[in-house]
């Protein structure tokens, strides 16, 4: 882990409180696709032009959920963090063209960025000594080096986004024939 060099203290503070925020805030948000129907979450999925509207609903969910739960925790956390950079980065690009503010009709990508930029850097950085990593002696620089975290957390997150992306993402085209 890249901050296990840093002392318990303000920066473990703020990382745990970075997870926790984020990761439950996130898990949440998942429990709620699923309690609010997958059904209406599937429906919005093909109103943005997703292929598979109804999986990718749930793998949207689960993911949400899981690593949101992962990240709170500090546990894997380059693997938690690059599952919540992928779908958030998935959900900024499909909102991208409502505009910056998510307050915009139909909901704008700065909110949907600001967490994955979150996870990205707790990926990066190390989820600190306040964590399950921390506690069961999981360090994930010992899994390649150095910049391991940083690797897995960006190359696997943004990885899969973009194959979400370019596999997936059918958004309508405008008629321009009239």
């Amino acid at each position: 882990m890249i901050l296990a060099a840093a002392s318990d203290g303000p920066l473990d503070l703020g990382l745990l409180v970075l997870r926790v925020v984020f990761g439950l805030f996130l898990a949440a948000h998942g429990v709620r696709k699923i309690t609010s129907g997958i059904g209406n979450t599937a429906g919005f999925f093909a109103s943005i032009g997703m292929r598979w509207p109804a999986t990718q609903a749930v793998i949207a969910a689960v993911t949400e959920i899981g690593a949101g739960l992962l990240f709170a925790a500090g546990l894997l956390s380059p693997l938690a963090a690059a599952g919540v950079l992928g779908v958030m980065s998935v959900a900024a690009f499909t909102h991208r063209k409502n505009g910056f503010f998510i307050f915009m009709p139909g909901q704008g990508w700065e909110y949907t960025a600001s967490i994955a930029a979150t996870a990205a850097a707790v990926g990066v950085a190390g989820s600190g000594r306040w964590s399950l990593d921390h506690a069961l002696g999981i360090h994930a620089d010992d899994w390649g080096g150095e910049w391991a975290p940083a690797v897995i957390t960006l190359a696997l997150g943004l990885g899969a986004a973009v194959l979400q992306l370019a596999t997936s993402y059918r958004p309508a085209t405008p008629d321009t024939s009239q």
